[in-house]
């Protein structure tokens, strides 16, 4: 070989030496893992960001996974049987992320789609476990986040193995089967109004009671009421004849003209009143006889 040929395989030689030399180098994103595969075999997992450095192939090999939270969202409802033996047609999405990446590239050779399905599959599991054991009414309302919390824990632990972590499972939307739909609202309706009948006559009793009670309260104050209007009437009839005993006993003759005027005022309060009696009737004493009348006191 001419020394020009021999230069030129050393050149060769020399970029193949060095490109092999550089494939050692590689660069790991802060938003993945690597993994250094030998021969198959995970030597190590790398999870801080930064420049690092490798065996050359085919000695060591590197594998990168993503860190950031992946979602499973289901393009069409799944069918599942509630413990009343009624199907419901299920829409989910699920929240989950790489944990521990050595166990998920044994598991699943770090294929994201791989695992997505059977995530799915061990969620759909657990869906189906829990609405068999309850009704319409307690997945739809009332246990709702019991279902959810059981099929969180139930997923936790069997996708543990898959080296993944969920972080959070949610229905979207839960509808029944139009050949189901009607009967199950028309029993919700009846159940509705069964409870609002209770209310209601429950309601109607307890204002009964408050009205006999409110009634009872009523007479025990009228009576009180009428009690003490009767005692302090009785207080001022005698304090009034105490006043006219005394008035009569210091001066006889003014009480009896007193008295005689109000008899004629009681007698002719309206004009139409009218009475027969004689002239000479003690009634008239006062009007026949001016001088009768008391003497009057002089002005001080």
């Amino acid at each position: 070989m001419t020394p020009t040929v021999n230069r030129i395989v050393a050149f060769i030689v020399g970029l193949v030496i060095l490109a092999w030399l550089l494939s050692s180098f590689f660069i790991v994103d802060q938003r993945r893992y690597a993994i250094v595969i030998s021969f198959g075999e995970v030597k190590s997992v790398i999870s801080q960001p930064g420049l690092h450095y490798k065996l050359p192939p085919p000695f060591q090999n590197v594998v990168f996974l993503d860190k950031p939270i992946q979602t499973i969202d289901t393009d069409e409802a799944d069918r599942y049987i509630t413990s009343e033996k009624k199907n419901l047609m299920v829409d989910l999405f699920v929240k989950w992320q790489i944990a521990d990446p050595k166990r998920f590239y044994t598991s699943v050779q770090g294929n994201m789609g791989l695992a997505a399905g059977r995530l799915t599959q061990i969620i759909r599991s657990a869906l189906n476990e829990e609405f068999t054991k309850r009704t319409v009414r307690e997945v739809v309302s009332d246990q709702r986040d019991q279902v959810m919390a059981g099929i969180v824990a139930k997923v936790a632990h069997d996708t543990a193995d898959l080296g993944v972590s969920v972080i959070d499972v949610r229905l979207k939307r839960v509808d029944l089967l139009p050949e189901i739909s009607d009967s199950v609202y028309r029993r919700m309706q009846a159940e509705r109004n069964q409870v609002a009948n209770e209310m209601r006559s429950t309601g109607a009793a307890e204002a009964e009671q408050i009205k006999a009670d409110a009634d009872r309260q009523r007479k025990v104050i009228l009576s009180n009421a009428y009690e003490k209007a009767q005692d302090i009437m009785g207080d001022g009839d005698a304090k009034a004849s105490d006043i006219y005993a005394e008035a009569f006993g210091r001066d006889p003759a003014f009480y009896s003209f007193y008295q005689s005027l109000q008899a004629y005022r009681a007698s002719f309060k309206d004009r139409r009143d009218l009475l027969v009696l004689d002239p000479s009737s003690e009634f008239f004493r006062y009007m026949r006889n001016p001088d009768a009348l008391p003497p009057v006191a002089p002005k001080r």
